[in-house]
């Protein structure tokens, strides 16, 4: 296959470089100092993907721009190229693919860079969303499979009320950690462990930040955050030592782990 990745980041380097061991890939992203290695090819405009006619365009720049952009590139694609995005947020998408009546084919890579190995991605998960085109799915089924990435399949809403749960919780935890830090702190074991997760979080672009915070259904995971941390609070000022150790097994269930 003929395959153009747009936006050539963390991801769309990594696509870039996994697919091209068995299709035709060029990039073309607007930061010119991003040139692909070979046999990756490289576009110096958005309108030489007219000249390569792909049969699948990867569109992997930010959320904030993903829909713009296939709107920007859609006038030079063949009418047999099928849309792809990675977004780990699926938002106005679904309306979109519906309004363009293209083929389409939505994944999400659930082993962002920030925290997997992308060279040894063996045992992670990817989501492909139920709808998308049999082409497409039987593409990135097989690229998964090579990888050893086990296939989950959602609808666009189910995916982004999963994504609020398993993305927006980690992600406030830690930016609430982040907030509280005291640069004058003496570090434990724990605080240091946690300081490395925030770290490693913070080193992403505030536009990947903002799309998790954004989700729709981030707000209710906020809501039962604070919750907890309410009641947290009440088993403290009350010094209610049974239901601290109510609560602390009933952690233990949630995380399936044991004292000692």
């Amino acid at each position: 296959m003929k395959i153009v990745v747009l936006g050539f980041g963390r991801m769309g380097a990594w696509l870039s470089r996994v697919l091209s061991k068995s299709h035709a890939v060029s990039v073309y992203d607007t930061d010119v100092t991003k040139v692909p290695a070979p046999p990756i090819g490289h576009l110096d405009r958005l309108e030489d993907v007219a000249r390569i006619a792909p049969d699948v365009l990867v569109n992997a720049v930010t959320l904030d721009k993903t829909v713009a952009v296939f709107a920007e590139v859609v006038r030079y694609l063949p009418d047999s190229c099928i849309l792809c995005d990675v977004a780990s947020i699926k938002g106005r998408l679904a309306e979109y693919y519906k309004e363009t009546g293209k083929r389409f084919v939505s994944l999400h890579p659930m082993f962002g860079p920030t925290f997997a190995d992308m060279m040894r991605v063996e045992g992670e998960n990817g989501v492909i969303i139920t709808g998308s085109c049999a082409e497409g799915r039987k593409l990135f089924e097989e690229l998964f499979e090579t990888l050893g990435v086990r296939v989950f399949d959602y609808s666009f809403e189910e995916h982004d009320r999963m994504m609020a749960y398993s993305l927006s919780t980690p992600f406030i935890a830690s930016l609430v950690f982040a907030s509280c830090v005291d640069a004058k702190t003496v570090p434990g074991t724990t605080f240091t462990r946690h300081m490395a997760i925030a770290r490693k979080l913070l080193t992403e672009d505030d536009s990947l930040l903002e799309e998790i915070l954004f989700n729709p259904y981030s707000l209710g995971e906020i809501e039962r955050i604070t919750s907890r941390l309410e009641f947290l609070k009440h088993v403290i000022k009350a010094q209610d030592a049974d239901e601290a150790r109510r609560f602390f097994r009933r952690l233990r269930e949630n995380v399936g782990t044991k004292v000692g």
